[in-house]
Order: structure tokens, then C-alpha cells, then sequence
């Protein structure tokens, strides 16, 4: 499988399972199945809701020989609850023992919007908290320690835009060392990867399929006659053209899934080898379509707003 680099050499696998959405009683499975394929890289959140359950499968992989702690590359991310810094490290911690791990190899912070301390969910603006209130730069200045106590190996964010990057980069100690965006043939946002990959920092794409709520069936990524036709050259299956796309232009992804046999077609897109002129008709099929707005953020006289999520 190809691998990125982290600037000080570790690895950073380009295929990853997403575990977003995965339910309680599937995600054990899934997670089974996906390290047994050879999957080393997984992607989680506190906000999923489902890091006991696995935990509890990467607890069994590891105790049965099925792999190494050290081969695995296990993500976690910070919830907009938790951007006060007194509550980073226990945030951490609190992943940390739902994942039966003594440190993360990513922790990200997941969304550049606070909420309140202890309201996961916001119901109206009064539960939202603004960046002038709650500055990314002192919420970042926690991810550096929870980085100097060995708890993260490597620490990022998550939906940032570049101007984000560039005031966190201004202040840090340690700069972001991934940004998780959403990334697929239809949401290229090539400034920002050109921008991240410019600038040290490694990129992975979530939806890298194009998301479940991509407009309808019909006109979903894996039927566009572009993708079709690169399938038809390569006798694949189009999700694996997807992937493969995204891999060969530098970025992890992160396709998410509970299905074994989609587990283990999307592991075959590293087989797939994109060639040059493939990259190019991809690129022409790009409709600056974003799926994830944010939207559960802004609200009736809150203080997020679209523009100033990606836009500011």
C-alpha cells in the first residue's frame, strides 16, 4: 500500500477505514474485518459515538497476534464541547480509554467552531461559543501539550480552511501536521491540498466517495460516465477509481463502511494504478460541490455563519 511521511518519518497509510456513522453493533466487525484485509489505518471521533466498541475490536486484534500496536495508525478527534483547554487533555484521555490505547498516532481538532463545555449537541445559538471568545490558537496551544505528554503522536485539525491554517501556523509551536477535509472528484479543493502540501502538512479526505448524501443515486460519483469509462480501462469496480484518484494525488482517505464486501473492494482500489491522462479527465469533472456544510452550527443569531466556516 503507498504510505505518506510525516516530516519527522513516521508513517501515515493512504488507505483508511472511516468509522463515522458506523453503528454500534456493526463497527466491531467492520473494524475485524477491515484489520484482517490488511487496513492499518482508522479513523475515529468521540463524536461517533462508537470508540468502546472500537476499542474493544482493536483490543481483540491486537491480543490475538492479528496485529501490532505499532502497525496500526489510529485517528481521534476533538469535539467542539471540548475547545476550552482545560478540557483537552481530558478529551484526549477520554478517547484514549474508549479506544484501550495508550496513545493516539492523530488527534484533530474536529471542526473550527466551539460549543459550550459539556453540550455536545447544540439546540440554539446560546450553546454556541465564538472564536473571539474561544481563539483556535488557545485550544491548539492545549493539542501542543496533549503532543509533549505522548498522548498524540501527531496532532492536525479538521475542516479548516487555509486562512485558518495560516493563524494557526502563525502562533505554533508545533504546526498542524494533517488536515482532515471533505475530498472527492466532485469537491476537488485543490488551493487547499496545493496549499497544505506546500507547506508541510499531510492531507485526508473524508467522503471520499462522495458522502451518502451526495444529491441522489442517479448521479452519484461511482455513475459518472468519466469515472464509468477510467472503471471499464482498468477493469475496476468506479468506487475504486474514486479511491485510487485520491490516493494518487497525495491524500489519505478514509471511505467508511460496515459492509465486508465493501470493505474489501475499497482495499483493492491500491491496486488500481491511475495513469496521468486519467488524472486529468477526473479533473475535469469538478462541480466545487461541498456535502458537510456545517450546518448543524448555524443558527438564528448565532455567531457561525457559512462564510465565516470556510470562507474567513
Amino acid at each position: 500500500m503507498e504510505q505518506l511521511l510525516f516530516q519527522n518519518g513516521d508513517v501515515f497509510p493512504t488507505l483508511g477505514l472511516g468509522t463515522w456513522l458506523s453503528g454500534k453493533n456493526d463497527v466491531y466487525d467492520a473494524v475485524l474485518e477491515a484489520v484482517r484485509l490488511g487496513y492499518r489505518h482508522l479513523d475515529c471521533a468521540y463524536i461517533y459515538q462508537n470508540e468502546v466498541e472500537i476499542g474493544k475490536a482493536l483490543k481483540f486484534c491486537i491480543a490475538t497476534g492479528m496485529v501490532t500496536r505499532e502497525e496500526l495508525f489510529v485517528t481521534s478527534k476533538l469535539w467542539n464541547s471540548d475547545h476550552a483547554p482545560e478540557r483537552v487533555e481530558v478529551a484526549i484521555r477520554k478517547s484514549l480509554s474508549n479506544l484501550q490505547l495508550d496513545y493516539l498516532d492523530l488527534y484533530l481538532i474536529h471542526w473550527p467552531v466551539a460549543f459550550k463545555s459539556g453540550c455536545e449537541q447544540a439546540r440554539d445559538a446560546a450553546d454556541l461559543v465564538s472564536l473571539e471568545v474561544m481563539p483556535l490558537e488557545s485550544t491548539w496551544e492545549a493539542m501542543e501539550n496533549v503532543y509533549s505528554l505522548g498522548l498524540a503522536k501527531h496532532i492536525g485539525v479538521s475542516n479548516f480552511n487555509v486562512p485558518k491554517l495560516k493563524k494557526l501556523m502563525a502562533v505554533a509551536k508545533v504546526n498542524p501536521e494533517v488536515n482532515q477535509v471533505e475530498l472527492h472528484p466532485y469537491f476537488q479543493q485543490n488551493e487547499l491540498v496545493l496549499f497544505c502540501q506546500q507547506n508541510g502538512i499531510l492531507v485526508t479526505a473524508f467522503s471520499p466517495l462522495g458522502g451518502h448524501r451526495l444529491i441522489n443515486d442517479d448521479d452519484s460519483i461511482a455513475k459518472n460516465p468519466t469515472i464509468l469509462s477510467i472503471a471499464e480501462k482498468h477493469s475496476c469496480l468506479p468506487t475504486e477509481v474514486i479511491l485510487a484518484w485520491g490516493m494518487k494525488r497525495g491524500t489519505a482517505v478514509i471511505p467508511k463502511s460496515v459492509n465486508p464486501t465493501r470493505i474489501r473492494d475499497n482495499y483493492e482500489s491500491v491496486y488500481v494504478n491511475l495513469d496521468d491522462q486519467d488524472m486529468i479527465e477526473i479533473s475535469k469533472i469538478d462541480r466545487n460541490q461541498r456535502i458537510a456544510k456545517g450546518l448543524y452550527c448555524v443558527m438564528p443569531d448565532g455567531c457561525y455563519t457559512l462564510e465565516s466556516i470556510w470562507v474567513d
